[in-house]
């Protein structure tokens, strides 16, 4: 048996692992990078990439079935294996990306091998070696969850890790979970000719906190294609795949596309070896602004933590974990970035910053609606609601929910205003553009400056009326 140590051995080789061992060695620490497999990265594989290849041609198909409305007559005739395929191709081409990074680093640094710990600081690898590490960073991301009773059709799940592998598109698709990945996948195999409905036990959609925006949200999607919420659906074989049924309805369906979370991946790792205490729901006690669990030298990031599954915040917890790992028993607090959370529907939703529960007395609120924004109608994507929350006392920026065309550059306005500590009337006095998306919330700012507290220059902000 050879025993190896190192000053910080980094467990998992996606995005946070990867920023974590890389600002790891730059800091000077002797790193070990240990994964089974070196597949690339959830973001290239099953996730952003390939998700948005889908989405891509999604829009492609219903923009040609809708081109009517501007005058121009096409018919869509959507090839299955041409879009699947399409799709590998570019995933693979993202992947490889990823693959040449992990290739270009030293041999010595990678460790082909699943981890589990021994001991505080010590880990067992499945090839009979040891690792001795002054500090471990977790980065080992999450998996599909597959509710219990959805598991008697196994033989007709798909997930994000298997969608993506189909050669043709399904003919139907029962898909489990109104959150981001559930609705992104629908509406865009709905575009592309599959039939979809789906189903979810809450009302909300998208994960929006802000009931208003979830429900435009909802009703702009619920024109497009069956939506049920508030519902339990019950599932069972059938000879070509599965039926779904609910109060006291049924529908058959070729295959079950099961986005019902995406738990981490600890399973395996024994971490109440290490020292660390576990919750009722199985995950530890980590601090979100250093990473580290509890008192010990064990710090997780990316997925496996759970906070907040994205890749920039994957990519930014990598970092500080690799930081406060290289540096321990030395601890930083790092500030984080604004939140922000965006599902690429059509239209798309975002939410950044801080979501009041209610608007209360230090809070004030206010909406833009996108029922007959100007530059929406001009490109016939009418539809949405933004809601923009500010301090009462000064204006400043706290939050935002948005269901809106483009909401992703919305979105990315108010996480810099937010971040840079803007007010809703510094937001208003900066120059919009005519005819833009974004000109469409200037009714919602001028509606928090006459809400706030402190007096705005008024001279500075445009009031000319947009389309």
């Amino acid at each position: 048996m050879k025993h190896l140590t190192c000053d910080v051995a980094v467990i998992g080789a996606g995005t946070a692992g990867l920023a974590a061992q890389s600002v790891a060695r730059k800091a000077g620490a002797q790193v070990l990078l240990i994964d089974p497999a070196y597949s690339g990265t959830t973001c290239a594989t099953v996730g952003c990439m390939p998700s948005k290849l889908l989405i891509a041609a999604a829009d492609a198909a219903h923009g040609v079935r809708t081109a009517e409305t501007f005058g121009i007559r096409a018919t869509a005739e959507v090839d299955g294996p041409a879009v699947m395929a399409r799709v590998r191709k570019l995933r693979d081409h993202f992947v490889a990306g990823v693959t040449r990074a992990i290739d270009r680093l030293p041999e010595e640094v990678r460790i082909t091998a699943r981890a589990s710990f021994s001991g505080p600081g010590t880990l067992d690898l499945d090839d009979g070696r040891s690792v001795a590490a002054r500090a471990v960073v977790i980065a080992t991301g999450a998996r599909p969850a597959i509710p219990g009773p959805f598991k008697a059709v196994s033989e007709h799940i798909l997930t994000n890790e298997s969608l993506f592998e189909m050669t043709d598109l399904p003919r139907s698709v029962a898909v489990i979970g109104a959150g981001a990945l559930g609705l992104e996948m629908a509406q865009a195999l709905h575009r592309l000719g599959v039939r979809v409905e789906v189903f979810d036990m809450g009302e909300t959609v998208a994960g929006l906190r802000d009931a208003a925006v979830s429900e435009v949200l909802r009703d702009l999607l619920k024109a497009e294609m069956p939506l049920h919420l508030g519902v339990k659906p019950e599932v069972s074989p059938e000879p070509e795949g599965v039926t779904i049924s609910w109060e006291g309805r049924s529908r058959d369906f070729q295959h079950l596309l099961v986005a019902a979370g995406r738990p981490a991946n600890l399973d395996g790792l024994h971490l109440e070896r290490a020292g660390i205490d576990l919750g009722e729901d199985g995950m530890p006690g980590i601090d979100p602004e250093t990473l580290r669990c509890g008192e010990t030298s064990v710090f997780i990031a990316g997925d496996a933590n759970g906070h907040m599954p994205l890749l920039h915040e994957a990519s930014h917890e990598g970092c500080i974990a690799g930081r406060n790992a290289a540096a321990f028993p030395e601890i930083t607090r790092f500030a984080r970035h604004v939140p922000f959370v965006l599902t690429f529907t059509r239209p798309e939703a975002a939410q950044i910053g801080t979501i009041p529960d209610e608007d209360g007395s230090e809070i004030v609120t206010a909406s833009a609606s996108y029922e007959d924004q100007g530059r929406a109608r001009v490109e016939a994507r009418l539809g949405g609601l933004c809601r923009i929350h500010a301090r009462r006392s000064d204006g400043r920026l706290t939050g935002a929910s948005l269901c809106a065309p483009d909401a992703g550059h919305l979105g990315h306005l108010f996480a810099l205003a937010i971040d840079a500590g803007l007010s809703a009337g510094d937001l208003l006095a900066m120059p919009f553009y005519h005819p833009t998306l974004e000109e469409g919330l200037k009714p919602a700012l001028r509606a928090l400056c006459e809400q706030v507290d402190q007096p705005h220059d008024a001279s500075r902000q445009d009031d000319a009326p947009c389309a």
